[in-house]
C-alpha cells in the first residue's frame, strides 16, 4: 500500500495568529488528541519573539512538557534564528524547522532579514548545534504577497546553498496559497531533478480552494511528506491576503478513499477538529467531513 506520512502543523501553524491567547492546557488538550489519532509528527510550537507572535510566549514550557509525555515521536517547532535554535535546544526539541522566504520582501517583513542574513544565520546555527537536525521551510515558494508569482528556476538556484549547508528537508511553502496544480508538478519536477536525494515536503494554503489538488498534484508527482493544519487554522501574520491552511481532516480522507496509507484515523481527527472548534472559535474551521454518514 503507498503511503503518506502527515506533519501535522496546527499547534504551531494553525495557532500562531489566533489574536486571543490560546491556554497552555488547550493546546496540549489538542497535541494529545493528535497523538491519540496516530498523528506521529507534530509541529508544537515556534521560538520566536513573543513581541511578534503572542500565541508562542509559552513555546519552552510547552516543549519541555510535551518532549517529556512523548519522549519518541517527533515533535518538532519553527524557528527563524540562533535565539529560537538555542530556545529549542533548552526544551528539548532536537528537530527544526527554519524558515527562509523565497521572496526577500517577505523575508523582511516576517523575519527582518534580508536572504543574505538569512543564509549566514543558518551557518551559525549549523556550526553551533551540529547536532540539530535542521529542515528548511521554504515560504512563499510558489508566489509571493510583494513579489507576485515564483518559478521553479528560482526555487531550484535558491535551494542550492542550503542544500550544500547541509539541511535535512526541504518544504515549500504557499504561503498565500496562490500555486495551482501545473506549477506544483513543475516545481517539485525541477527540484527532484537537481536535488534527487532531497527529503521533499509540501505545504500549500487553501486561499482559494486550490489546497487539494495542488496537494494531490505533489503526491501524484512522488511527494510523499504532507504539512497541513487540523481545521484548516492559520495563515501567516506576515503575508498580506493569506488565509487557512490546508485541514489535516480532508486531505486524510482524500488520501484514504484513494488507497494511501497514513497511519492517521479520520473520524478521530474529524472529531478533534470539532473539539478544536470548540475551543478556538476565532480560528477557521472547515467542517467538510461533517456530512460524511456514520456508517460510510
Amino acid at each position: 500500500m503507498k503511503k503518506i506520512t502527515l506533519y501535522e502543523v496546527g499547534p504551531r501553524d494553525g495557532f500562531q495568529n489566533i489574536p486571543t491567547y490560546i491556554p497552555l492546557e488547550d493546546k496540549l488538550e489538542i497535541i494529545d488528541g493528535l497523538v491519540n489519532s496516530g498523528v506521529e509528527h507534530i509541529q508544537i510550537t515556534s521560538f520566536v519573539s513573543p513581541k511578534a507572535i503572542p500565541q508562542m510566549k509559552d513555546a519552552s514550557e510547552l516543549a519541555g512538557i510535551c518532549k517529556g509525555k512523548y519522549p519518541t515521536l517527533d515533535l518538532f517547532a519553527l524557528i527563524p534564528n540562533l535565539r529560537g535554535a538555542t530556545g529549542a535546544r533548552k526544551s528539548g526539541i532536537n528537530r527544526v524547522s527554519y524558515v527562509v522566504s523565497l521572496g526577500e520582501q517577505h523575508n523582511l517583513a516576517n523575519i527582518r532579514k534580508t536572504h543574505q542574513m538569512s543564509y549566514d544565520e543558518l551557518a551559525l546555527i549549523k556550526g553551533e548545534y551540529p547536532d540539530l537536525a535542521v529542515g528548511l521551510d521554504l515560504a512563499t515558494a510558489f508566489g509571493c504577497p510583494f513579489e507576485g508569482k515564483k518559478g521553479e528556476r528560482e526555487v531550484v538556484e535558491f535551494l542550492k546553498g542550503y542544500v550544500d549547508l547541509g539541511v535535512e528537508y526541504v518544504c515549500l511553502c504557499d504561503t498565500i496559497g496562490v500555486a495551482d496544480p501545473l506549477q506544483v508538478r513543475t516545481t517539485v519536477a525541477a527540484v527532484q531533478r537537481q536535488f534527487p536525494k532531497l527529503d521533499l515536503h509540501i505545504h500549500i494554503h487553501d486561499t482559494r480552494n486550490m489546497g487539494m489538488v495542488s496537494t494531490l498534484a505533489a503526491v501524484e508527482m512522488g511527494v510523499t511528506n504532507i504539512q497541513s493544519t487540523l481545521g484548516g487554522l492559520g495563515g501567516c501574520p506576515y503575508a498580506p491576503g493569506a488565509s487557512g491552511n490546508l485541514a489535516s481532516e480532508d486531505v486524510l480522507a482524500m488520501l484514504a478513499s484513494m488507497g494511501y496509507e497514513t497511519g492517521v484515523d479520520v473520524r478521530s481527527m474529524v472529531r478533534l477538529a470539532r473539539r478544536q472548534a470548540e475551543l478556538i472559535p476565532e480560528g477557521l474551521f472547515s467542517g467538510h467531513l461533517f456530512r460524511i454518514p456514520a456508517g460510510e
